[in-house]
Formats: C-alpha cells, sequence, structure tokens
C-alpha cells in the first residue's frame, strides 16, 4: 500500500511540475519582450543622434547635383 501511495504522490508532483511551466513560459515570454524593447530603444536612440547629419549630407549632395543643372 505505501508504494501506491509514494506513486500517487510522483504523479502529482509530476502534474504540478506540468502546469507550472505555462507560467515559466509567459514569464520567459515577457523577459524577452522586454529585451526587444530596451535593444530597439536603444537602436532608435542611436538612430537619432546620426540622423540630422544623415540628412544634411543627402541635401548638400542633391542641392550639389542640383547646382550642376
Amino acid at each position: 500500500m505505501k508504494l501506491i501511495a509514494k506513486m500517487h504522490l510522483a504523479y502529482n508532483k509530476a502534474l504540478e511540475t506540468i502546469k507550472n511551466k505555462k507560467g515559466q513560459n509567459t514569464v520567459e515570454y515577457l523577459f524577452m519582450l522586454g529585451i526587444i524593447v530596451v535593444v530597439v530603444g536603444l537602436v532608435g536612440a542611436a538612430i537619432k543622434a546620426f540622423m540630422p547629419d544623415l540628412f544634411e549630407q543627402i541635401k548638400g549632395k542633391i542641392l550639389g547635383e542640383a547646382g550642376k543643372i
């Protein structure tokens, strides 16, 4: 009888472990989403810092070529 009780306890623990996996997946997805938001924010800030110079270079090239016509 003790063997059956131990098997029942092991079965219940296995079910609890499987049920807890769903919560871990949610946490993992939220963690990945947070990392993506941080990376996109950093890339956006870097691009914003270089955009004025880039637009000025493009503007100079366009005006320079337009002046040749």
